[in-house]
């Protein structure tokens, strides 16, 4: 690991020190890929657990690890943002991502991330209607639980109902405006359907956040090029 990388990664760490939040130790799995319409549906992303992970010391209190609140993943979340959109390069800003998207999975409820994670594996059997009643459960139950909302419209996505897979993108980033993966999905469905004004507005957010998303640099300057040679 480089020395600029090793520097990004430990503010994360030091943030969590100080707020005695803790990143989760067991593995999950991780958001679906925005869909890129209109090639192949991508696959679910593999689980990659996080590198340097950072443990609460030698004999604290077990439930040091439970005293979690929505203000302190907050805080370490802006923290991550901002170390995201200064990135140097992608190796480092995949570093950052993988944290982020790591809290993106904790609701603050067992059960709702419980739901959301049979609905992914339900997807991956292709058991779509198990999976939209888990998801529907999963965002009753925590409204506020932008990721439930997210693997929904992945899954609306899935089914071409792209009116619903928009509602639900857009709730993901009212209730989480720096969602990167939400805003390039949004990007994508409404390049797809011919909408693609906005759809430069949505890659020019996604951007914003994360300048090194894989691939979206060149897709919004593809499609700034259709948009202005038509004018719009």
């Amino acid at each position: 690991m480089t020395a600029a990388l090793a520097m990004v990664m430990a503010a994360p760490a030091a943030v969590l020190a100080q707020t005695g939040l803790t990143l989760p130790d067991q593995p999950r799995a991780a958001p679906e890929p925005a869909p890129r319409p209109p090639g192949p549906v991508p696959a679910p992303d593999a689980q990659n657990p996080q590198q340097g992970q950072p443990h609460g010391q030698k004999g604290a209190p077990q439930k040091e690890a439970k005293e979690d609140t929505p203000e302190q993943r907050g805080k370490l979340l802006d923290e991550l943002y901002a170390r995201l959109a200064t990135a140097p390069d992608e190796a480092t800003a995949a570093e950052v991502s993988g944290a982020i998207e790591q809290l993106w999975q904790h609701s603050g409820s067992a059960t709702a991330d419980l739901l959301v994670a049979r609905a992914a594996a339900a997807i991956e059997a292709q058991r779509r209607d198990l999976a939209l009643k888990l998801l529907n459960a999963a965002v009753e139950l925590q409204p506020d639980y932008a990721e439930a909302w997210n693997r929904r419209a992945y899954l609306h996505y899935l089914e071409d109902d792209y009116k619903r897979a928009l509602g639900d993108l857009r709730r993901v980033l009212a209730l989480e405006p720096h969602h990167y993966k939400a805003l390039e999905g949004l990007a994508n469905i409404l390049q797809h359907l011919g909408e693609k004004k906005a759809a430069l507005e949505a890659y020019d957010s996604l951007l914003k956040v994360n300048p090194n998303m894989p691939g979206a640099k060149k897709a919004r300057d593809d499609l700034r090029v259709e948009v202005e040679g038509q004018g719009i």
